[in-house]
This record gives structure tokens, sequence and C-alpha cells, in this order.
């Protein structure tokens, strides 16, 4: 049997974007799109998505859930590391003081980084614990909706 890498990997490539897409978070493909995205006001959560498994079953389960709750940032957006590079690299410049790391979870507050939630923080935990970290972070940073 044979099977083509790349189809293969374009179809996991979709179903993660669509999962946090229809998580409610912005896809920012360019870097313009995150220049803009992350120079607005108020509080925004950037989700580094990639296609390893801690996002599949940890990350993006736990971006998905993270947000029902009674403070959430004003602003959700995602970049996709190992696909959208440039934006990516972009979006990683704004997390000063954090080396680069996928999947992760970045919330800026006027586009200055407040919390992070490091790749060592996710794999190998249950998405509860990761839920319950960003939800402290909403906690502290965050406004009631």
């Amino acid at each position: 049997m044979s099977m083509d890498f790349n189809l293969f990997m374009n179809d996991v490539v979709r179903q993660a974007r669509q999962e946090i897409q229809n998580a409610g978070y912005k896809e920012l493909r360019t870097v313009e799109e995150v220049e803009e995205a992350l120079q607005a006001k108020g509080t925004t959560l950037v989700m580094v998505n990639s296609v390893c498994g801690c996002a599949g079953g940890i990350a993006r389960p736990a971006a998905y859930h993270a947000v029902n709750y009674d403070k959430r940032p004003d602003h959700l957006v995602t970049v996709f590391a190992g696909q959208d590079k440039e934006a990516t690299a972009r979006a990683r410049e704004y997390f000063t003081g954090y080396a680069p790391s996928s999947p992760s979870f970045a919330l800026l507050k006027d586009g200055k980084i407040i919390k992070m939630i490091e790749r060592h923080e996710i794999e190998g935990h249950e998405p509860m614990q990761v839920i319950s970290a960003l939800q402290n972070a909403f906690d502290e940073y965050c406004e009631e909706i």
C-alpha cells in the first residue's frame, strides 16, 4: 500500500486549522495579520497551533473549553507553527523572554506579553490542567464578559 505523505499531512493540517477556528479563534496567516491582531487594545490570547499529538489531544481541546468562562480575553487568535512560518515567527517576536514553543499559549495585553503557557506545561498534562492554567490567567488579567 502506498501513501502520499503530503496528501496525508494536508488532511492533518486542514483538520487542525478547522478545530481551532471552530473554537472561535481567528487564524493569522500573514505577518500583516499578526501585526494588526497583536497590536489590538485589550487582551489577546494567541494559540500557537501545531500538528503534534499534544496539540490535538491537549492544547486545542483546552483552547476550545477554556474560553467558556466568566472571564476571557477580548481577542482569540492563532498562528500555525511549521505551516505559516513568517506569521508564526512574527508572533513569537511578541513573546519576549520565551523560547519558541509549540503548541503554546501567549496572553498579551495591549501588545505586551503578560503570560505564557509553554509546550512543557501542555505536553504530558491533562487538558483540564491546561484549561485551569488558562482560566487562572483569565481571572488575573481579563474582564468578565
